[in-house]
C-alpha cells in the first residue's frame, strides 16, 4: 500500500494507511470542529480517498477475505456468507478512485470465491446487490474507461463468469407457483425457509439480473426477474395499493397476491420505487412501464404523504402509512428518496420531482444539523402526540425526535446531496457532504476502521458495536468522493441520458445501448 499523508480535518487527523492506531475507542468532541478546513473540492476528494485506504488496509490486514472487519478487536465476522463482501462491495469504488492496487487486489480474489458453499443462509436481496451488481459493475468499469487500471485480463472476464455462476446459484429461489422468489436461501440443500417475501426484496433485483442477461446472452435471468416485477406492477388484492402506485410489503411467493397495505419510502419498500426510475435510464424502450410506474407513485406521495411537523413547518418529510392511515415516522433508509425525486427529475424534464426532492434533502439534512455528533439517526419521528418528555425542546427545535439513536454507517443522506449537487450545482450541498464526512470520521473512526455507533445524539457517538458494514466502501465513501470530485463519464445529471445509473449498493452499470 502507497504510504498516505496526514490530513488534518478540523480536530480529525486521518492516519496513514500503514501506522493504524490501536484499537482503544477514543471520545471525540465534535462541537466546535472548524468547519470547512478543506475547501478545494479536489482536497476533499483526496481526504475520502485517504479514507478509503485507511479502511480497505484495516480490513486487508485484519479481515480480509472474510465479509466484515471489526475494528476496535481487530477481528472479523461473516454476516454476508464468508465470501468476503466488504472486498466485492469496494471494487467499484477503489475503480472510480483509481486505486490500482486494491482493484487488483480484489479481482485477483474474486475467481476463488466458491458460490455454492456457505455457512450461512443466503439472503437473494443481499446477494444480488451487494455480490452480483459489484462484480458487474467491475465487469462493465474494467471493459470500458477504466480498462487500464487491470493487470491481468482474465480476472477481468472472471468478473462475468463469476456473475453467472452466483445467478446460476441463487436461480433456484424463483422456482415458485408465481414466479415471485423466497429470499431466504439454503445452499446446503437447495431449500427455503419458507416465509413470505418482501416489496424490496422482490422489487430490487431487476436491474442487476437484466444486466447479467444483456451481458451473458441468457435472457432466462432478465425473463424470471421481470415476471417476478409483474405482481408488483399489477398488485393484488386491490387493498394492498391504499395510494396509487404505493403498495403494502409482504407478500406470498405462492400465489403472488400481497399480504398486507403497510408501506412507505422505508426499509423494506424502498428500493422498489428506486428501481422504476432507474430501470427507465438503464433501457427506456423496454421499460418505460416502470417510468409510468415511478410517476403514479410519486403523484401519490406528494399528494397523500407529504407531511410538515408541526414543530417545524418549513420542513418536509415522507410519512409512512398503514392502509390510508398516515404514521408520522421515517428512517435514515428513507432519506435517499430525495435523490431518487431529483434523478427522476431530470430525467423526465420535470422541475416539480426535482424541487420537492430537494425539499425532502434539506428534511434530512435537519436529522443531521440538529444532533450532537451532527449525524442523523436511524429512525425518527414527528408525531406530535407521541413526543417523549424527554424530547420535547429536541422536537420544538429540530421537527423531529429519535427513536432509534443508532448509526450504521448508512449513505442514504450524503447519497441525496449528490444527487442534489448534480442537479444544481449549488454548493451547499458539496458543504453540507463535507460536514457529514468530517462528522462521521470524527465520530465512527476507531482501532483499524470505522465502526457503527450507538447514540448520535451523545458527543462521541455512544460506543461503537465493532462493525463495519460492506457498504461502508461501497457506498458512504463512494457518494462522498463523486461529490468532491470532478466530471467523468459516471457522473449522473451533466445533460443527456446518463451513460451509467447506479443500483441501490452504489455500483454503477452502464446503461443499456448507448451513452450521451
Amino acid at each position: 500500500m502507497a504510504r498516505l499523508q496526514f490530513l488534518t480535518l478540523g480536530a480529525i487527523a486521518l492516519p496513514t494507511a500503514l501506522a493504524l492506531p490501536s484499537n482503544l475507542p477514543v471520545d471525540i468532541v465534535v462541537e466546535g470542529i472548524e468547519r470547512r478546513q478543506y475547501t478545494e473540492p479536489e482536497d476533499r476528494a483526496q481526504a475520502v480517498v485517504d479514507t478509503f485506504k485507511l479502511s480497505w488496509e484495516g480490513y486487508y490486514k485484519y479481515a480480509f477475505p472474510n465479509d466484515e472487519l471489526k475494528p476496535v478487536t481487530n477481528g472479523f465476522s461473516n454476516s454476508r456468507n464468508k465470501w468476503g463482501a466488504s472486498a466485492v462491495d469496494a471494487l467499484s469504488t477503489a475503480l472510480i478512485m483509481g486505486e490500482k492496487e486494491i482493484v487488483n487486489q480484489i479481482i485477483t480474489y474474486i475467481p476463488s470465491i466458491n458460490w455454492s458453499q456457505t455457512p450461512t443462509s443466503v439472503s437473494l436481496f443481499e446477494t444480488t446487490i451487494r455480490y452480483l451488481a459489484g462484480m458487474l459493475s467491475g465487469y462493465d468499469l474494467l471493459n470500458g474507461p477504466l480498462a487500464s487500471l487491470a493487470d491481468d485480463k482474465a480476472n477481468v472476464e472472471a468478473l462475468l463468469a463469476q456473475s453467472i455462476n452466483l445467478a446460476n446459484n441463487l436461480s433456484y429461489a424463483f422456482n415458485t407457483p408465481s414466479g415471485v422468489p423466497y429470499n431466504n436461501l439454503i445452499f446446503s440443500n437447495h431449500s427455503t425457509d419458507g416465509s413470505n417475501n418482501g416489496l424490496a426484496t422482490v422489487g430490487t433485483l431487476i436491474l442487476e439480473w437484466v444486466r447479467l442477461a444483456d451481458l451473458s446472452g441468457n435472457k432466462t435471468y432478465a425473463s424470471i426477474v421481470e415476471k417476478a416485477e409483474s405482481y408488483l406492477l399489477n398488485p393484488s388484492p386491490p387493498s394492498s395499493q391504499p395510494f396509487p402506485g404505493l403498495l403494502g410489503m409482504d407478500i406470498s411467493p405462492i400465489t403472488g397476491e400481497f399480504q398486507d397495505a403497510v408501506g412507505g419510502w422505508i426499509g423494506g419498500a424502498d428500493s422498489f420505487y428506486e428501481y422504476l426510475i432507474k430501470m427507465y435510464i438503464y433501457d427506456p424502450a423496454r421499460y418505460s412501464a416502470l417510468k409510468d410506474r415511478w410517476i403514479t407513485a410519486a403523484d401519490s406521495t406528494i399528494q397523500y404523504l407529504t407531511s410538515h411537523p408541526s414543530s417545524r413547518p418549513d420542513l418536509t418529510f415522507v410519512a409512512a402509512y398503514n392502509g390510508t392511515t398516515l404514521q408520522l415516522k421515517s428512517q435514515h433508509l428513507a432519506c435517499f428518496d430525495g435523490g431518487n425525486f431529483i434523478l427522476a427529475g431530470q430525467v423526465l424534464g420535470a422541475q416539480k420531482y426535482v424541487d420537492y426532492g430537494l425539499s425532502l434533502v434539506e428534511g434530512c439534512h435537519q436529522t443531521y444539523a440538529a444532533t450532537k455528533t451532527h449525524i442523523g439517526p436511524e429512525q425518527f419521528a414527528w408525531n406530535p402526540a407521541a413526543v417523549p418528555a424527554n424530547q420535547t425542546a429536541f422536537y420544538n427545535a429540530s421537527g423531529f425526535y429519535i427513536t432509534d439513536a443508532s448509526y450504521s454507517l448508512r449513505p442514504e443522506v450524503i447519497e441525496s446531496y449528490y444527487y442534489a449537487y448534480r442537479a444544481t450545482q449549488d454548493q451547499k450541498y458539496r458543504d453540507w457532504a463535507w460536514d457529514a464526512f468530517v462528522a462521521i470520521n470524527a465520530t465512527t473512526r476507531v482501532g483499524s476502521g470505522y465502526s457503527s455507533i450507538n447514540d448520535v445524539n451523545v458527543l462521541g457517538g455512544g460506543g461503537f458495536t465493532d462493525f463495519q458494514e460492506s457498504f461502508w466502501f461501497a457506498e458512504v465513501l463512494k457518494y462522498s468522493y463523486l461529490i468532491q470530485s470532478g466530471e467523468a463519464e459516471w457522473q449522473v445529471g451533466d445533460g443527456g441520458r446518463d451513460a451509467w445509473v447506479f443500483n441501490t449498493e452504489a455500483h454503477p452499470v452502464k446503461v443499456f445501448g448507448g451513452s450521451r
